[in-house]
């Protein structure tokens, strides 16, 4: 039996832009932070970097059950900023600004 011993390529993860997905982002991480503080699980620090609270929500909302988990393998800035916009962007309204 022959093993193949090339590491597998990287798996990258095919990211669709949305409209206004900064703008989403932001929001959603306000919205995170209060979610986690209302929960009173933590205490973000305003030294805490914008990366720090989008790991710390992302794995809060995963344990909650309120997003599904990545793979692991792509647990990355980018994808996580993504799956935080599009979890706030389901609780707006279909006609909110930032949705058009």
């Amino acid at each position: 039996m022959l093993l193949n011993l090339e590491p597998e390529p990287a798996m990258e993860a095919a990211v669709k832009k949305l409209k206004h997905e900064n703008e989403l982002f932001k929001a959603a991480l306000l919205a995170g932070v209060k979610y986690a503080e209302g929960r009173g699980v933590v205490e973000f620090e305003p030294a805490d970097s914008a990366s720090e609270k989008l790991l710390y929500i992302y794995r809060l909302l995963v344990h909650d059950k309120v997003i599904q988990p990545l793979p692991e393998d792509q647990v990355a800035e980018k994808t996580l900023r993504h799956k935080l916009a599009i979890w706030y962007s389901k609780q707006l309204p279909k006609d909110h600004p930032l949705l058009k």
